[in-house]
């Protein structure tokens, strides 16, 4: 069965940071990318990053220069640093997996429906 499980969300403040993980399992993590998306409340799901099955790394421009993605293929893990967190950045996070990264952070195309995702607070 195909899973991916995101973690480490929570509640921090204005300026503070973050790391978010993705924990997959299923599949053959080396052959797809996989994409971080989310949601604020009212809002469209949005891709933040993408890290591609090579390893290239892919932001949107609200968080280039604040997030960082990165796999830990010997744990078939992807990771979110987000640092310099911000009030917009209070979404809940998901992980998915598809077969290319898009310029701007993104996953045009994924495989499999969406998890629980993770729930990032910032106050500000």
């Amino acid at each position: 069965e195909v899973q991916l499980v995101e973690s480490g969300g929570g509640l921090v403040q204005a300026g503070g940071s973050l790391r978010l993980s993705c924990a997959a399992s299923g599949f053959t993590f080396d052959d797809y990318a996989i994409g971080w998306f989310r949601q604020a409340p009212g809002k469209e799901r949005e891709g933040v990053s993408c890290i591609s099955s090579s390893g290239s790394t892919y932001y949107a421009d609200s968080v280039k220069g604040r997030f960082t993605i990165s796999s830990d293929n010997a744990k078939n893990t992807v990771y979110l640093q987000m640092n310099s967190l911000k009030s917009e950045d209070t979404a809940v996070y998901y992980c998915i997996r598809g077969p290319r990264c898009a310029p701007g952070g993104r996953l045009p195309l994924f495989f499999g429906s969406w998890g629980q995702g993770t729930q990032v607070t910032v106050s500000s």
